[in-house]
């Protein structure tokens, strides 16, 4: 009887939410896609909560306007512009807090405000692109390429291992910059480098979750898998996993015929209903504990 009836609850998931559109080509790279660009977003994000850079993540995913505005002053692809600009800003926003008297929130806020102006006023000139917008700011990751495929491929060869070497580092300058300098740890190199890495990481994000939601996609994940870890290497791992749940399920969410949402708000809607269970969670474990 049992054997009968467990299938039952499986099948009835299985059609309620049509797992079969995965079959078709572009679902099919769209996931690959989002399977390789969530691991890297919950990765990099664990240190940007750490730092508390969520408001420099934001400046820079919103720099995307000015790399579109330089590609097509300059009749290159934003695919270019964008990454490149986003690297620029990032170290420039660094270099601002490191070397000036502003306050971390206020340099940033100079550099932020300086490149979206660009951008809109840019962007602004062509009208065929100012209606193209919407897929800067919901994500378009329906329409990922093998090429882009290969793209990611590359980004993570690259910022995998620059995680695997740094991370621990990282986290000791988070913590105490001057005590990391004492013990020999580059200060500098290691904040200039993961501003330059974060930046790249969120402006190919863009391409999946867009402009306006990027920043989510840095900071749930790992706000989640702080609520849910024990240590520095736990929460990677954890972030890690909220982050791949929240880009499949949201994928697959989005796609169904009664939902019909767009792929990158539905990813995030996913990632702050786990987030909220990892608060459930870490709210009993606090109770038992009291």
């Amino acid at each position: 009887m049992m054997a009968q009836l467990v299938p039952i609850p499986i099948a009835a998931a299985s059609t309620w939410l049509q797992l079969d559109l995965l079959h078709v080509d572009f679902m099919r790279q769209a996931l690959l896609g989002l399977l390789i660009i969530a691991p890297l977003t919950a990765a990099m994000g664990v240190i940007t909560v750490h730092f508390r850079m969520s408001f420099f993540a934001d400046a820079v995913s919103h720099s995307a306007f000015a790399g579109i505005g330089l590609g097509l002053l300059f009749s290159v692809s934003p695919h270019w512009t964008m990454p490149l600009f986003g690297v620029l800003v990032g170290v420039g926003i660094m270099v601002l807090q490191r070397r000036s008297r502003l306050s971390s929130d206020a340099a940033i806020g100079v550099v932020f405000s300086g490149v979206v102006a660009f951008g809109l006023a840019m962007v602004s000139r062509h009208a065929h692109v100012a209606r193209d917008l919407q897929k800067f700011l919901y994500g378009d990751i329906l329409t990922i390429t093998p090429d882009g495929i290969r793209g990611l491929i590359l980004l993570a060869l690259v910022v995998l291992p620059y995680l695997a070497w740094s991370y621990n580092r990282l986290l000791y300058i988070g913590l105490n910059p001057p005590m990391a300098a004492a013990h020999r740890v580059s200060v500098a190199a290691y904040q200039y480098s993961f501003s330059a890495m974060l930046a790249l990481v969120i402006m190919i994000s863009i391409w999946a979750v867009g402009v306006l939601l990027v920043t989510a996609l840095l900071i749930v994940p790992a706000a989640a898998a702080r609520n849910l870890a024990r240590s520095a290497g736990s929460m990677l791992g954890w972030a890690v996993v909220v982050g791949l749940l929240s880009a499949a399920m949201g994928l697959i969410l989005s796609a169904q015929p009664w939902a019909n949402t767009a792929t990158g708000p539905t990813i995030i809607l996913v990632a702050c209903a786990l987030f909220l269970c990892s608060q459930c969670v870490q709210s009993r474990a606090a109770k038992r504990t009291a």
